[in-house]
C-alpha cells in the first residue's frame, strides 16, 4: 500500500488577514521532535494553505525535515509545510506517529530536490510504501504512544510553571531594587570567571560522540536547562580533553550566547558537553549562581543593546563583564538560592524524565509500526 490510499495533501486556500501568530505556521516555529508550535514572528500578506484540527502538517524542507506536528486548531500554513489529511480508512493519531519515523524523514530526504534549500518532492512522497494494521490495531496503538506524549506534555507544562515561580519570586524581592538603581560598586566582571574558548573551531567529529558542543541552537528556548536535542555538532574524546584551552562549563556554570541570536541563557547541569564558538560561560563567584543567572534574564533586553554586529548580530565579552550589577544581602542571597535550586532541580528531573519518555516513545514507535512489538507486550515494556 501507498501513502498516497490513507491520506491527501490539502490544497484549500485562506486569506492570511484572518490568523493569528500562533496558528499561522511556517517551517519555523514549527518545533522538533512533535513538541508542537511556538508563535510566529510574521505572518505573510496573501492566501496561504488553510489547515484544520487534526490534519498532520510536515516541515518540507532542509534542514527541518524533522519537524511535524498535528493540528489542534484550525489554521493557515507556508508552501513550505506539507498538509495531509487522512481518509476515512486510517486513524489520524496513527497516520500521524506513521509519519513520525526517522525511516519516513529519510525517505523524503532522499528525494529532496534543489541545492541551497533542498525540498521534498511531493509526488514521491505519496509514494512511500506503507502497511496498515486493522483500525481497531491502529487506534491502540496511537493510544500508547499518545499516553507517552501526554507525560511528556504534563512535565513540560509543569517545567513552564516552575520557570514562571522562579521569575516572579526574583521580580518580587529584587525587582524594584534593580530598576531604581542608580549605581553599584560591583559588575558582572566582579562576580565572574569566564570560560571562553572562541576564535578557531576545533576539529570535528565526522560521527556522533558522547562529547557534544553546546552552541546557541542549544540555548534556545524558555527553560534554564540545555537542549541537546539541538546540539548536531560534537568532537572526539582527544579533541575533548585537549583542545579547549578555557576548558569546559562546571555545574551551575552560565551559558551565554554572543553571536546570532544574542544573550541566550542556559544553567549547565550534569557533565555533558563543551563550547567552541559564540558562547561563553559565566562561573559565578563569591555570589549564588541562580541570582546571576535570573539576574541576566531580567536585564536580557539592555544587554542586547550592546549589539554591534552590521550583519550579523554579535556582543563583546568586555561590554557583558562591564555590566553593572546590583548585589543584595547575604541573608537576601541565601533565601532566594534555597527556593531557586529546588525550583532547578525540580525542572532539571522533569527534563530528564521528558528524555526519557520522549527516547521510549521513539524507540517504541518502529517497532509497533512495524509489528515486531506486539500490544500484548506493551504494558509489561511501559513498567520496566
Amino acid at each position: 500500500m501507498k501513502l498516497y490510499n490513507v491520506c491527501d495533501y490539502v490544497t484549500e486556500r485562506i486569506d492570511s488577514q484572518f490568523l493569528t501568530t500562533y496558528n499561522y505556521i511556517s517551517t519555523e516555529n514549527m518545533l522538533p521532535n512533535k513538541e508542537g508550535i511556538t508563535y510566529a514572528n510574521n505572518i505573510p500578506k496573501g492566501n496561504v494553505i488553510a489547515y484544520n484540527k487534526g490534519d498532520i502538517l510536515i516541515s518540507n524542507i532542509r534542514p527541518y525535515f524533522k519537524k511535524i506536528w498535528q493540528a489542534n486548531i484550525n489554521g493557515g500554513c507556508s508552501s513550505d509545510v506539507l498538509c495531509i489529511r487522512a481518509k476515512s480508512t486510517v486513524s489520524s493519531k496513527f497516520l500521524f506517529y506513521l509519519l513520525s519515523q526517522q525511516s519516513f524523514f529519510d525517505y523524503v530526504m532522499s528525494g529532496s530536490k534543489g541545492c541551497k534549500m533542498p525540498r521534498g518532492d511531493k509526488q514521491q512522497i505519496m509514494q512511500w510504501d506503507i502497511e496498515l494494521p486493522t483500525l481497531e490495531e491502529q487506534t491502540a496503538i496511537a493510544n500508547i504512544l499518545s499516553s507517552l506524549d501526554d507525560k511528556i506534555e504534563l512535565n513540560r507544562h509543569i517545567n513552564e510553571n516552575l520557570e514562571q515561580h522562579a521569575q516572579v519570586l526574583f521580580n518580587n524581592m529584587f525587582g524594584s531594587q534593580i530598576d531604581n538603581l542608580t549605581e553599584t560598586p560591583y559588575c558582572l566582571g566582579d562576580l565572574i570567571n569566564c570560560i571562553d574558548n572562541r576564535g578557531k573551531t576545533p576539529m570535528l567529529s565526522l560521527k556522533k560522540t558522547e562529547f557534544p558542543i553546546i552552541d546557541v541552537k542549544a540555548l534556545s528556548g524558555k527553560s534554564r536547562i540545555i537542549n541537546y536535542e539541538n546540539c548536531t555538532k560534537y568532537v572526539s574524546k582527544e579533541t575533548y580533553n585537549t583542545w579547549f584551552r578555557s576548558g569546559h562549563p562546571m555545574p551551575w556554570d552560565i551559558l551565554m550566547s554572543t553571536v546570532g541570536s544574542l544573550a541566550e541563557l542556559k544553567i549547565f547541569l550534569g557533565t555533558k558537553g563543551c563550547i567552541a564558538q559564540n558562547v561563553i560561560g559565566l562561573r559565578a563567584k563569591n555570589i549564588s549562581a541562580l541570582y546571576l543567572y535570573q539576574y541576566l534574564l531580567y536585564v536580557k533586553e539592555k544587554l542586547l543593546t550592546y549589539n554591534i554586529g552590521s550583519v550579523q548580530p554579535s556582543i563583546k565579552v568586555t561590554h557583558i563583564i562591564r555590566y553593572p550589577i546590583f548585589v543584595p544581602s547575604e541573608d537576601e542571597l541565601r533565601k532566594f538560592d534555597e527556593v531557586a535550586k529546588h525550583i532547578t532541580n525540580q525542572i532539571y528531573t522533569l527534563n530528564e524524565q521528558i528524555i526519557y519518555l520522549s527516547n521510549l516513545r521513539d524507540t517504541l514507535l518502529p517497532k509497533l509500526m512495524s509489528g515486531e512489538l506486539k500490544l500484548s507486550e506493551i504494558e509489561t515494556k511501559l513498567n520496566e
